[in-house]
């Protein structure tokens, strides 16, 4: 059955960033005596909010200035803005779901600003724009199913088809009871099965799987 809405995750489903922001917590971390790799990054990382990145990373030995979110969205966003690809065969998705007449939106833990960063240099940024839900604005975060719920507005969830790269994001969908597609380019997805997500490793496949 086709949905009525798709909602996609953005670092790592519709722009290819995670692994260029992890680069940059890594050696971010390491300047405050925590010394990670950047698989143990992003395994640790991918899908929170900053603020959970900042206590983890706390409790795990880092001593981090109270500014430090601030620091961080700087570096982060000043190294996006030098070129982060869209994730491949993303547009090709988009440009059926608009001749099938199907909404889309994006629901991230990250903020708008950094969304701007990275959906605006690759024209993806007036496609989202007006459907842009953001827990930075929103005060609701993924494993919490509220971001979807709020961005889902007056669509049931059995109508909705999310599209996540993280195991907060799976968790957030199912807990919504919305249908998840995990994709996973840069792993072997095993974490996001384990959420209930439907696995898929390109893009190209997302459209037979909602019927298109």
């Amino acid at each position: 059955m086709k949905p009525e809405l798709v909602i996609f995750d953005c670092d790592g489903v519709l722009v290819d960033s995670e692994v260029i922001s992890n680069q940059v917590m890594e050696d971010n971390l390491a300047g405050y005596g925590l010394k990670l790799t950047l698989k143990e990054c992003m395994d640790l990382f991918v899908g929170g909010t900053i603020f959970g990145v900042m206590e983890k990373s706390k409790a795990l030995g880092a001593t981090l200035p109270d500014d430090w979110v601030a620091e961080i969205y700087a570096q982060t966003n000043a190294r996006l803005a030098q070129g982060v690809a869209p994730v491949k065969g993303i547009v090709a998705v988009l440009d059926l779901l608009d001749a099938a007449g199907i909404k889309y939106c994006v629901a991230s833990n990250g903020a708008r600003s950094k969304m701007q960063t990275t959906l605006g240099q690759n024209d993806m940024w007036e496609r989202f724009e007006n459907a842009m839900f953001s827990a930075h604005e929103l005060g609701v975060a993924k494993p919490d199913p509220d971001l979807f719920q709020i961005a889902a507005g007056d669509v049931p969830p059995e109508k909705c088809v999310v599209v996540e790269d993280s195991v907060n994001g799976a968790r957030a969908a199912a807990a919504a009871n919305m249908r998840c597609l995990g994709y996973h380019e840069h792993d072997d997805g095993k974490n996001l099965a384990a959420e209930g997500a439907e696995l898929i490793d390109d893009m190209a496949k997302l459209p037979g799987l909602i019927g298109l």
